[in-house]
């Protein structure tokens, strides 16, 4: 019986290229190289992991759907043991934003060799932006995706041959909340927003009620929940 994933790993598993050799980082389970093998949308891939646990699963789910030929289990410590050639499509979800700009950043030169990077960040997303902005990748295409309550964020990534650097810090809304949201906009991108919006006021309701805050820091916050409205109106 094939795999069978969840909403969020069947949008992450649809932004793998047909017929691309893909690496899985952090693969867990291993679900969707297996559901992508098994569909044959890709020919072969790498699941990888740095916790043993987590790869002896995905090991057990390979063998028992037949597939220990076409998807090789790999411990790693992010795209450590991944080796030049092996991969022209990374996946990485699952984890804190930072720790996948230090994943990249960690070798800068093999990040760039990959014709596609899909990442699913649990936080910090906007300082991932910053990031891969500064460092010489572009933002393909961006995706809301449903998990239980959450509306989860993915990015699609490719390096270009020019990096633009930009001045803005990583703190600034316009990465969290980019214009790129409108622009690949879909069904959940209203109620995102919306979320986002709401927890922006909470946040500057606190503020008002303390008398430690800042003029500037009111400032700072009625500014992000203006640019939240303005990017809504564009829906």
């Amino acid at each position: 019986m094939g795999i069978q994933l969840s909403k969020r790993m069947s949008a992450l598993a649809s932004l793998v290229t047909e017929g691309s050799r893909l690496a899985d980082i952090g693969t867990d389970h291993g679900y969707i190289p297996i559901a992508l093998v098994q569909k044959g949308r890709i020919p072969s891939a790498l699941a990888m992991d740095v916790g043993k646990g987590p790869l002896s699963r995905a090991r057990e789910h390979i063998h028992s759907q037949g597939l220990d030929t076409y998807i090789e289990t790999r411990l790693s410590d992010g795209l450590t043991e991944l080796h030049e050639g092996e991969a022209d499509t990374v996946l990485i979800a699952g984890m804190g934003g930072m720790l996948m700009t230090e994943m990249l950043g960690k070798d800068p030169y093999k990040a760039k060799s990959f014709k596609k990077i899909v990442l699913q960040p649990r936080n910090n997303i906007g300082r991932l932006r910053h990031w891969l902005y500064n460092n010489g990748f572009s933002v393909k295409n961006e995706k809301l995706v449903r998990e239980g309550r959450f509306i989860c964020e993915v990015i699609t990534a490719a390096p270009v041959e020019v990096a633009v650097t930009r001045s803005m810090g990583p703190e600034r809304i316009e990465y969290e909340y980019p214009h790129t949201l409108i622009k690949f906009q879909g069904p959940l991108t209203r109620e995102y927003l919306s979320t986002k919006l709401r927890i922006e006021k909470n946040i500057l309701s606190g503020m008002m009620s303390s008398a430690a805050v800042l003029p500037k820091e009111l400032r700072s916050q009625e500014y992000r929940i203006e640019y939240i409205e303005r990017l809504m109106r564009k829906l």
